[in-house]
């Protein structure tokens, strides 16, 4: 595993997720290179946002360890992960502007405002939002 710290920044090894007796992943190995993107794509209840709130740390792992940056995460609170998730869902800050969106996880970080407003900046390029920041 020594090797695989240095060159992935996720790794799940040997991780299930069971909530009492019912197993709802089971023995999931997979690793995500630093850089890679990856996408999960299933059916409705097949553990794909089980997996995110694993890695974001919303969800208790029952065994195995996931490994961030070389590091076991487990029992690391989500707050300190310097994680964000983003939920399918479009109504999730319904009350806060695109921008205050966009914005939500930085400000949580207290990045410095130019830094905050660099990150956001290139957010709305890729996601073609320029123009909609007060809607």
């Amino acid at each position: 595993m020594d090797n695989l710290q240095n060159d992935y920044s996720i790794i799940f090894s040997h991780v299930q997720k069971a909530y009492g007796s019912n197993v709802v992943i089971n023995d999931l190995n997979l690793e995500i290179k630093k850089g890679e993107r990856l996408i999960l794509l299933g059916p409705s209840g097949c553990g794909k946002t089980t997996t995110l709130r694993m890695i974001a740390g919303f969800e208790e792992i029952t065994k195995g360890e996931l490994y961030m940056d070389g590091r076991v995460v487990n029992d690391i609170a989500p707050g300190e992960r310097n994680i964000a998730m983003v939920f399918q869902s479009y109504a999730l800050f319904p009350h806060l502007s695109v921008w205050d969106n966009i914005t939500f996880g930085l400000q949580l970080q207290k990045l410095p405002q130019p830094e905050m407003e660099k990150r956001a900046r290139m957010a709305m390029e890729i996601l073609h939002l320029e123009g909609y920041e007060n809607k």
